[in-house]
């Protein structure tokens, strides 16, 4: 049995923008091939995000990389074939009766070479500074609106630990136990609960879709350079747990 069985549709929960592809590019690429419907919910706009040396000739405000990250999300999801996308807090990601609003990125910093811990200067209006309960309504009002077979969202350790994945893991659970809806954590480690999807045949669409996200990664032939310039093979690969 796979766990996506009888799976028509899946909504993605993810923290930024890059983080769809970087995670789940190759699995949403093989679900659309599929015929399974992809959405996505982004929490934040990525606004606090490092960028690659040389990627723009000037160092943007918040503002200005906020709206550059709209549109790498908005080409990337296109390559990747995302029927839909929303962002946390703007309707119909947002409770009922609640005026939209704009979570911003928490930032993060780094507590080990690989493990990510809270940034010292959040700001009020960051995810993290949001109450669970709100957050949470949020992506339940989604959820009930688009009404997906499957939730894919992080595993509670956020993957390497960044608050905005960590608070959206919490996030999915609760609203996923509020609606009824399945769900599944995307997990890095190997277990006799973890289903494997091995798609290096993916490899291309992923690297094209990275590509679109020049702020944040620069591809470079199998490899991608992150920019503190740690680099990677482009995942192609993706494990997830029934919650």
């Amino acid at each position: 049995m796979s766990i996506l069985d009888g799976v028509h549709s899946v909504l993605f929960v993810h923290a930024h923008p890059d983080d769809e592809t970087l995670a789940t590019g190759a699995l949403i690429s093989e679900l659309v091939a599929r015929g399974i419907r992809v959405q996505l919910v982004t929490a934040t706009r990525g606004e606090r995000g490092e960028i690659v040396a040389g990627a723009l000739e000037v160092e943007p405000d918040p503002e200005t990389l906020s709206e550059i990250r709209e549109n790498e999300l908005s080409a990337a999801s296109a390559i990747l074939g995302i029927s839909d996308r929303y962002w946390l807090g703007n309707s119909p990601a947002r409770a009922r009766g609640h005026a939209d609003r704009r979570y911003r990125d928490s930032g993060m910093s780094w507590v080990t070479p690989e493990l990510a811990g809270p940034s010292p200067d959040v700001t009020p209006d960051a995810l993290v500074s949001a109450s669970l309960d709100e957050v949470t309504n949020d992506l339940a009002a989604l959820i009930e609106v688009t009404c997906p077979s499957l939730v894919v969202g992080y595993d509670n350790a956020g993957g390497y630990g960044h608050p905005d994945h960590v608070r959206m893991h919490e996030a999915t659970v609760a609203a996923c136990r509020i609606t009824r809806t399945p769900w599944a954590e995307i997990v890095a480690e190997s277990g006799d609960d973890v289903e494997w999807f091995e798609l290096e045949h993916r490899l291309s669409t992923v690297a094209e879709a990275l590509r679109a996200h020049a702020t944040q990664v620069r591809v470079d032939g199998d490899d991608i350079v992150h920019s503190g310039g740690q680099r990677q093979a482009i995942p192609t690969s993706v494990g997830l747990r029934a919650g």
